[in-house]
């Protein structure tokens, strides 16, 4: 399997972090990005710790939102 462009500045490779999405290029995973902005990070903060974009951070939260909106629960 190769590389797989998910959402803009996203991919998965399952050579790189066990096919977790990623942004691309880097080996920076979706949800560490996301739980450092979750748990008080800023935006900023995580560009320069990650050497990120801001526009790359903000796929990073696109891509989640997507999914979320796109999550189906199944209420018993």
């Amino acid at each position: 399997m190769r590389k797989i462009k998910l959402f803009n500045h996203i991919t998965v490779d399952p050579k790189i972090r066990f096919g977790k999405p990623v942004i691309n290029r880097t080996r920076v995973p979706i949800d560490l990005i996301v739980g450092k902005i979750a748990d008080g990070m800023s935006v900023d903060e995580v560009m320069k710790e990650y050497e990120l974009t801001k526009n790359q951070v903000l796929a990073a939260l696109q891509y989640t939102a997507k999914i979320v909106a796109e999550e189906k629960i199944a209420i018993i």
